[in-house]
């Protein structure tokens, strides 16, 4: 059963944590997308190679990967706020359940 205390936690969990969890989903997006801009600029400093060699660079050039390391940490951040928070919302939904039970039993 969850408790009022334990609803009241969980909103307030909510309310508390939006804008770090918006936060966190911005910074995994832009890091997305910067994945194709940080790309694109490797590649034009092999401009004399054709594209395939070009990618092959940019894959292999260690601010490609430093890159992705920023990538998996934002992905990371993003998806433990969203575990979190559903987990904190799936709270308040038994809390309803169980409040619409109790009130079929009167």
């Amino acid at each position: 059963m969850v408790t009022d205390e334990a609803l009241e936690k969980a909103l307030d969990y909510l309310r508390d944590t939006a804008e770090a969890a918006a936060q966190s989903r911005a910074n995994r997006m832009y890091l997305d997308d910067y994945s194709r801009v940080l790309r694109a600029s490797i590649m034009s400093e092999h401009l004399a190679e054709p594209v395939n060699a070009q990618e092959r660079y940019a894959y292999a050039d260690v601010r490609f990967r430093n890159h992705l390391e920023g990538l998996k940490q934002a992905i990371y951040e993003d998806e433990r706020n969203r575990f979190l928070r559903e987990a904190a919302a799936i709270k308040i939904e038994v809390w309803r359940s169980e409040q619409a039970n109790e009130r079929q039993k009167l």
